[in-house]
């Protein structure tokens, strides 16, 4: 199959999965920040006034005292999307929601998610593969070792590397410091 017509048939099948979940590309989706543990009230009144929203969620495990329980939560803790044009009136009809902290703007103004962001998320959560929230490690930020040797050495990411996947890590000991390598998998993000 030529080239052209194989990026072509792609192209089309994301169109296509894009009209199979309502994702018009001509009104924007913007983020709402909520406050914590907010996400399914913020959703179920925005979806009372009208608006389309749209709340990622997966399961996770539970530990009770007595017992274990899959729970579905949100993929994103704290935030929703909103697929609106959020003129004034609906905007600060947004903004005065109890449980919306803000959107999320940027130096320009209200900052708009990219559809096909939206469409991979809407996607990947309507598979029937496992997925699950993952933490941003960013360089400067501050984490714990989960598993091996080095389990629960504190440290500071120096470096990400994307072809690798391994994150390098600062930890002082002896008031030296020494870095390691390790799998994404292998740390937390601490707050």
């Amino acid at each position: 199959m030529p080239m052209a017509q194989s990026s072509s048939l792609i192209a089309a099948s994301y169109e296509n999965s894009l009209d199979l979940y309502g994702i018009s590309e001509d009104i924007p989706w913007y983020v709402i920040h909520t406050c914590c543990h907010h996400e399914v009230r913020v959703e179920a009144r925005l979806k009372a006034k009208g608006l389309e929203v749209f709340l990622p969620r997966c399961l996770m495990a539970s530990r009770r005292r007595d017992r274990k329980k899959v729970l579905q939560v949100p993929l994103f803790p704290g935030y929703l999307f909103i697929h609106d044009a959020l003129d004034s009136p609906v905007y600060y009809e947004i903004l005065k929601l109890p449980g919306v902290v803000r959107l999320l703007t940027n130096s320009t103004g209200l900052l708009p998610v990219p559809t096909e962001t939206i469409g991979s998320i809407k996607l990947a959560v309507a598979a029937s593969r496992p997925h699950y929230p993952y933490p941003f490690l960013k360089k400067g930020k501050m984490v714990r070792v989960m598993e091996g040797p080095l389990a629960g050495v504190v440290g500071i990411i120096l470096e990400a590397k994307k072809e690798k996947r391994k994150v390098v890590i600062e930890v002082e000991m002896f008031r030296r410091a020494m870095a390691v390598e390790l799998e994404d998998e292998a740390v937390e993000l601490m707050h």
